[in-house]
C-alpha cells in the first residue's frame, strides 16, 4: 500500500505539472470564438443580399432590419477592421516572444511554434485586408479601399497570390478601371463567400459579360435565401431560448423566496450521499483514469500505431480524423471507466443513490430546464471572458475540424463523439463520482462548485475555464437536485449538440 500511495504521488505531481503547461501553452491560441463571429458576419452579409419577390416590401423590411440590421456592410466592416486589430496585437506579441527566446536559443520547439503562429497571423491579417477593402467600396469609401490593398502589396507577405489578388481589386475598382489577366482565377482561389461574389460582380460588369453576370446574381439569391433561414436558426432559436432561460431563472429565484426548501431549486441542496471511500480513491480514479489512461497511455499507444502503419488521419480528410477522434475518445472512456470500476469495486454494493440512472425521474424536464438556465448564465459569462482574453486562450481542437468539416457522415461521427460519448462519460466520472464523493469533505454546494471547475479546467483550454465551469455547476446543480444522471446528460448532451449544429450552419454559409 505504501508502493501505490508513492506511485500515485508522483503521478498527481506530473498531473498537476502537464494540466499547469497545457493551460499556460493554451494562452498563445486563438479561440474559435472569433472565427464564429467571422463566420456569422459572412452568413449576414450574405442574407443581406437577400431580394425576394413574392413578400410585402414593407413588412419585409422589419423582418429584415430585425434580422440582418440595417446595414449589413458597416456591421461587416466593423467585425472585419476589430478582427485584424487583435490578430495585429497578438502578432506584435509573439514577434517580441521570437526576438527573446531566438537571443538564448533560436532552434528550440518554441521557436519554431512561434515561427508558424507568426506565419498563419500575417496570412490572416492579409486576409483580412483584402476583406476590408471590398467591404469598404461597398460603403463607397474607395480610396480607404485601395489604401487597404496597397498596405498588403507594401508589406511583407507569406502567400504571394493573396498580393496578386490585392493587385487585381485594386486595379478593377481604379479610375480607370483595368482588367489584369489573371484577375477572374485569383478572385475564385482566393476569396470565399460573398467576397467572392462582390468581386466576380464588378468583374463582370467591367467586362461586360451579362450572361455570367446574371447567373452570378440568380445564385447570389440561391445562396442569400438559404443564409437568411440559417441565420435565423444560428441567431434566432438561441435568441429565443435566452428569453425563455431568463424567465426560468426569475421564476425560480421567485420560488426558492416563497417556497424555501421545498422550491426546485433549493431541492436535496443540504442532502449529501453516503461515501465510503477516501480521498486517495477520489485522487486515484481521476489520476490514472483521467490523466495516466488519457493523457499518456492512449495518446502513446495511438502514436505507436500510426508509427507501424503509416497512417496520418490528420491528412486524409475530415471523415478519417471524425472516426479518428471517435475511435481515440472511446478508448479513453473505456480505460476511464475501468479505472473507476476496479477503484470502487471492493465496496460493492454501493449505498443507495449512486449512479442512479431512473427513466421515471423526470429526467427529461430537469436536462431541458437546465439547458434553457445555462443559455444566459454561460453567454453573460463568455462575454465577460472575451473581453479578458481578447480571442486567445485556445479552444477544443474538435471545434476547427467540425466547424470546416462540411460532410454529413463526419458530422455524424461528432455527433456521436460530442452529443454522445462524451456526455456519457464525462457525467458518470464528474457529476457521478465526483460531485458526490466530494460530499465527503464538503457541503453539496461546494462539491458542485468545485466539482464544476474541475471539470472546466479537465478541457486543458485556459480561456473555456470560466465559461465551462459555469456549465459545469449548471450540471451540478441539475444532478444533484434530480439525483438522476439522466439529466445532467440529457443537458450536456443538448449543449454540445447545439454548439456543433452551430459550427456546422456557420461553415455551411463561408463557402
Amino acid at each position: 500500500m505504501k508502493i501505490k500511495k508513492i506511485i500515485l504521488s508522483i503521478l498527481t505531481i506530473l498531473a498537476i505539472t502537464f494540466l499547469g503547461f497545457s493551460l499556460i501553452s493554451s494562452v498563445s491560441q486563438p479561440q474559435i470564438q472569433g472565427r464564429l463571429e467571422l463566420y456569422q458576419t459572412n452568413l449576414l452579409l450574405h442574407a443581406g443580399e437577400w431580394e425576394p419577390e413574392d413578400l410585402d416590401s414593407k413588412n419585409f423590411n422589419v423582418a429584415s432590419e430585425a434580422l440582418i440590421g440595417n446595414d449589413s456592410y458597416q456591421t461587416g466592416l466593423i467585425q472585419y477592421q476589430d478582427a485584424r486589430s487583435a490578430a495585429q496585437k497578438q502578432l506584435e506579441k509573439q514577434e517580441k516572444e521570437l526576438q527573446v527566446l531566438s537571443s538564448d536559443n533560436p532552434t528550440t520547439a518554441q521557436t519554431q511554434q512561434l515561427n508558424q503562429n507568426i506565419n498563419e497571423l500575417k496570412s490572416l491579417i492579409n486576409e483580412f485586408d483584402i476583406n476590408i477593402g471590398i467591404l469598404q467600396v461597398q460603403k463607397n469609401q474607395i480610396d480607404a479601399a485601395r489604401q487597404s490593398w496597397q498596405n498588403l502589396i507594401e508589406t511583407e507577405t507569406v502567400n504571394q497570390s493573396l498580393e496578386e489578388t490585392a493587385k487585381v481589386l485594386t486595379e478593377i475598382w481604379d479610375k480607370p478601371a483595368k482588367i489584369l489577366p489573371n484577375a477572374e482565377s485569383l478572385i475564385k482561389q482566393n476569396l470565399d463567400g460573398w467576397f467572392r461574389f462582390r468581386a466576380l460582380k464588378e468583374l463582370y460588369k467591367l467586362q461586360e459579360r451579362k450572361a455570367e453576370l446574371t447567373e452570378l446574381q440568380n445564385q447570389e439569391q440561391g445562396i442569400a435565401e438559404q443564409a437568411v433561414l440559417k441565420l435565423a436558426i444560428v441567431a434566432g432559436v438561441p435568441g429565443i431560448g435566452l428569453v425563455f432561460g431568463v424567465g426560468l431563472l426569475i421564476f425560480l429565484g421567485v420560488q426558492s423566496l416563497i417556497s424555501g426548501k421545498e422550491s426546485l431549486l433549493l431541492k436535496n441542496a443540504d442532502s449529501t450521499w453516503e461515501v465510503t471511500w477516501d480521498g486517495e480513491t477520489i485522487l486515484q480514479v481521476f489520476i490514472v483514469g483521467f490523466f495516466l489512461v488519457g493523457q499518456i497511455i492512449v495518446p502513446l499507444g495511438l502514436e505507436i500505431f500510426k508509427s507501424f502503419t503509416n497512417w496520418q488521419p490528420a491528412i486524409m480528410g475530415v471523415r478519417v480524423q471524425a472516426g479518428y477522434i471517435l475511435g481515440a475518445y472511446i478508448l479513453f472512456s473505456l480505460g476511464g471507466l475501468l479505472v473507476l470500476y476496479l477503484s470502487i469495486k471492493s465496496f460493492f454494493p454501493l449505498p443507495e443513490g449512486w449512479f442512479k440512472f431512473d427513466l421515471r425521474g423526470g429526467w427529461f424536464f430537469w436536462g431541458l430546464g437546465g439547458y434553457f438556465v445555462a443559455l444566459p448564465m454561460v453567454i453573460l459569462i463568455s462575454l465577460i471572458n472575451q473581453q479578458l482574453w481578447q480571442g486567445q486562450g485556445g479552444s477544443n481542437p474538435i471545434l476547427p475540424i467540425a466547424l470546416n468539416g462540411q460532410d454529413g457522415i463526419a458530422l455524424a461521427l461528432f455527433f456521436i463523439t460530442a452529443s454522445i460519448a462524451a456526455p456519457v462519460f464525462e457525467e458518470v466520472m464528474f457529476r457521478g463520482f465526483l460531485l458526490p464523493s466530494l460530499t465527503k469533505y464538503m457541503s453539496t454546494w461546494k462539491a458542485i462548485i468545485a466539482s464544476g471547475f474541475l471539470f472546466a479546467v479537465a478541457h486543458l483550454n485556459i480561456s473555456e475555464v470560466l465559461p465551462l465551469a459555469v456549465l459545469g455547476i449548471i450540471l451540478g446543480v441539475v444532478y444533484s437536485r434530480s439525483r438522476n444522471l439522466l439529466s445532467s446528460m440529457f443537458l450536456h448532451s443538448l449543449w454540445n449538440s447545439g454548439t456543433l449544429l452551430s459550427l456546422y450552419i456557420l461553415g455551411s454559409g463561408n463557402s
